[in-house]
């Protein structure tokens, strides 16, 4: 069996292990800018012995933010996305960054538009409270810009010091959307068979992998199934799997979900509302949170390693290597994933909870991760200062001495 430890090369990328931390959305990027905090939350991730840890959802164009508080790639943030990636390196960790664009699924106040836009005039759920009820359907012009946007971006990542980057064509964002039966209604050449909803993505991946030297790995996270009636499934993720592997995509992170329809099936375990809730911002979304949200949101029960079964189908089809996600939290659960022929593991609460858990279990102190599937750290996200445990006392005060920092330092 391979050892979860054992260095692995991914192209012309050396990781020194095979563990990477996935990418989880910080909360530490006000104004879309890069924080102290963002730096220290990724050198804690590289110090604490994971192989490559992923700078989660940078946006490659400003309409492409969920909400305003997100990176998005622009030449005047590579300074600084430069000191996180040298801060990273010094730990002797790789650096990749997320690259997606929300596509219809929005709530940002800085909105360039009137409206969001998606693969057809929709519903847009997460912004309908504020005032942006409909998303539009795009031109072939700005699927076209936007192919360009993440071109753009992935050379900026490449600048700023990034060894990889991740494409998001998961989790019901922009790619995913057009992706998915559910959210595609179009009856263009982008739109009706499985080829032409995934004509878009396979676009942006072919051209960003021409713009990048062939050393530098380019991920695609992708659903293995939307998790909705009428979603993307996985006999269709299976194709879309193969076609990406034949357009030289280096790895495959293997996921699920919309966050847009059912956010916890991805985060399987508890339902943090009453958390959600207090943090929320808006006194409209605190309301309809509370009264819908018992209804809407729904709990999925957790279990080790829960995306296994339909992993083993993608495995099945395909000889790249391919990330194993969704409930690795033990030193048995990263064997696991080796036995079962993933070149690599992803882990995300386990890792909020404990930067260092993956030096503790290479050097055999510990087998087990303290993190119980409460999902509270979902609602942190959106707490002033960022993510964090909150069954860690020490972090909630790091977090806050960092916020008071913060605020003492501005002009």
């Amino acid at each position: 069996m391979t050892d979860p430890f054992s260095p692995f090369r991914l192209a012309g990328l050396s990781l020194r292990n095979r563990i990477i931390k996935t990418a989880t959305f910080e909360g530490m990027s006000p104004g879309g800018c890069v924080s102290e905090a963002l730096i220290e939350h990724h050198r804690a991730l590289a110090k604490g012995g994971v192989g490559m840890t992923t700078v989660a959802y940078c946006a490659v164009a400003p309409d492409g933010r969920t909400f305003a508080d997100q990176l998005h790639m622009r030449p005047e943030l590579v300074p600084d996305l430069r000191a996180l990636t040298a801060a990273v390196h010094a730990g002797g960790a790789a650096a990749s960054l997320q690259l997606g664009h929300c596509g219809a699924f929005c709530n940002n106040h800085d909105l360039a538009r009137r409206r969001p836009v998606g693969p057809s005039r929709a519903l847009n759920l997460v912004g309908a409270l504020s005032g942006r009820v409909l998303a539009d359907a795009m031109t072939e012009t700005e699927i076209e810009d936007v192919t360009s946007a993440f071109v753009a971006a992935a050379r900026l990542a490449r600048e700023a010091g990034f060894d990889a980057v991740e494409l998001h064509l998961g989790h019901g964002y922009l790619l995913s959307q057009f992706l998915s039966p559910g959210t595609n209604a179009r009856r263009d050449r982008f739109g009706g068979s499985l080829e032409n909803r995934a004509r878009f993505a396979l676009s942006v991946v072919e051209r960003v992998r021409a713009a990048l030297p062939p050393q530098t790995p380019v991920l695609a996270k992708l659903n293995l199934r939307d998790g909705f009636r009428g979603g993307l499934e996985l006999d269709e993720s299976v194709q879309v799997a193969r076609w990406l592997e034949a357009r030289g995509v280096d790895a495959l992170v293997l996921s699920g979900g919309f966050v847009s329809r059912n956010p916890f099936y991805l985060f399987r375990g508890e339902r943090p509302l009453r958390q959600m809730i207090a943090v929320e911002k808006s006194w409209a979304q605190k309301l309809a949170l509370a009264l819908f949200g018992p209804a809407l949101i729904h709990a999925y029960p957790f279990e080790p390693l829960y995306f296994l079964p339909l992993a083993r189908e993608i495995r099945r089809a395909v000889r790249m290597p391919l990330v194993l996600l969704g409930g690795v939290k033990s030193r048995d659960d990263l064997d696991t994933a080796m036995r079962e022929g993933f070149e690599l593991a992803a882990m995300g609460r386990a890792l909020i909870h404990d930067p260092g858990l993956i030096g503790k279990y290479a050097a055999g102190s510990a087998r087990e991760s303290g993190c119980v599937p409460c999902n509270q750290c979902v609602a942190e996200m959106d707490r002033e200062g960022g993510v964090c445990c909150s069954k860690v006392p020490s972090q909630i005060a790091e977090r806050a001495l960092s916020v008071r920092t913060a605020k003492a330092s501005r002009p």
